[in-house]
Order: structure tokens, then C-alpha cells, then sequence
């Protein structure tokens, strides 16, 4: 099974797509993560991205289906996978269907984390996490519980991410909503898209995610 998890920054996706990795066996392909592993393994992939990258440039899309496409044929992946991340365009999206076809694959489900963007710079703002084990908190509805003590360690020292503020959260939903309108429409057509409500508690999201996997499988 091949799933794609679309969704803002903020929605859950990671949350969602390693609890979906333990309980189904599908493997979490995070482009980002992808990219790092490939540099760092200088595979031919790795070696074209990381002069791209150190010239400046965004890669390609060619060059990130062709990682996907590699990382697929892995024996890990037997199972299938979940992508995190990618596609993000229409043009992502469709290079990625010619991709599966040339493998004699289908992209079984889209997954659409649907929010409430006041809520989520809400949500995201007010993160913070121990410095010590990354244990994650919230100002408002996650606090220690003991305040200024890590519940999981005891570590005493918070971080909050240098680019989770109101302005840089709002520029990051405004060109998410504007690249992923297209593709909404473009996987409605195929008969793929399903969404869930990603506001709800956690667990109800992962319920929900898990109706519609069963439904696809």
C-alpha cells in the first residue's frame, strides 16, 4: 500500500505517520530525512542533490522522484509506504504517478490533515520541548508537570524552534493552502482523497486515518 499524507506544517503528520508505520508496517518516507540519508550516503542521487543544494538551488522534482523511486525498491518497503512531505505540487503529484505506473504501482490513498489555520499558529507558537531529550510541551494545553522540569527526564533547560512565531507560522500556511489547492482537486479526480478532521484529539485523527486505510487496503 502506497499512502500520501497531505497537511500543513502543525497537523500532525509526523505524529500520525510513525504510529501508522508501527501498526501497519508501512515505512515513514520523509523527503527531508530522504535527501539528508542520500548526501550522507553518497549515493549517485545524494551526490547530484547536495551540489544543487550547495550551489543554492531547490532540487529538482525529477531528482526527488528518482529518490523515491529507489528508496521504494528497498526491502523495507515490501509493505508499502507512507510519503511525508512530498508531492507538494501538481507538477510533484503527477511526476509521481508516472513514476508508480512505470513500477506497475498505485497510489492507494491521499490522506488530507484538514485544519483550522488560527488554531494551528495557535498551536504551533505555543510549542516548546526539553533541550535534553526533545520531550514536547505546549503553553497552553501540554505544560510540565512540574513546572520548568522535563517530565520525561527532569532536564530543567526548554527550547522553542526559532522559526515557530505568528508571522513565520502564517507565511508557511498561506503558501502551503496556495501549492495544495491544485492538488486537492488533482487526487479528488483520480478517486483517491479522503480527509479527516486533524483539529480532533490525536487518537481520533488515528481512528479516523485507520477507517479509511481499511477501506483502501
Amino acid at each position: 500500500m502506497i499512502v500520501v499524507l497531505l497537511g500543513p506544517p502543525g497537523a500532525g503528520k509526523g505524529t500520525q505517520a510513525r504510529r501508522i508505520e508501527d501498526k501497519m508496517g508501512l515505512v515513514q518516507l520523509s523527503t527531508g530525512d530522504m535527501l539528508r540519508a542520500a548526501v550522507a550516503a553518497r549515493t549517485e542521487v545524494g551526490r547530484a542533490a547536495q551540489a544543487i543544494m550547495e550551489a543554492g538551488e531547490l532540487v529538482p522534482d525529477a531528482t526527488m522522484v528518482r529518490m523515491i523511486s529507489e528508496r521504494i525498491e528497498a526491502p523495507d518497503c515490501a509493505k508499502g509506504c507512507l510519503l511525508d512531505g512530498f508531492p507538494r505540487t501538481y507538477a510533484q503529484a503527477a511526476a509521481l504517478d508516472r513514476m508508480l505506473t512505470d513500477k506497475g504501482l498505485v497510489l492507494d490513498r491521499v490522506i488530507e490533515m484538514k485544519v483550522d489555520d488560527a488554531i494551528l499558529v495557535e498551536r504551533i507558537t505555543g510549542r516548546f520541548a526539553c533541550a535534553t531529550c526533545g520531550e514536547g510541551y505546549h503553553g497552553r494545553y501540554r505544560r510540565p508537570k512540574v513546572e520548568g522540569v522535563c517530565d520525561n527526564c527532569g532536564g530543567a533547560a526548554f527550547d522553542r524552534r526559532a522559526d515557530d512565531t505568528a508571522e513565520t507560522v502564517a507565511a508557511r500556511l498561506a503558501a502551503y493552502n496556495t501549492e495544495t489547492a491544485p492538488l486537492l482537486v488533482y487526487y479528488a479526480e483520480a478517486g483517491t482523497l479522503a480527509s479527516v478532521d486533524a483539529m480532533a484529539p490525536i487518537a481520533e485523527v488515528g481512528e479516523a486515518i485507520d477507517a479509511l486505510l481499511d477501506r483502501a487496503g
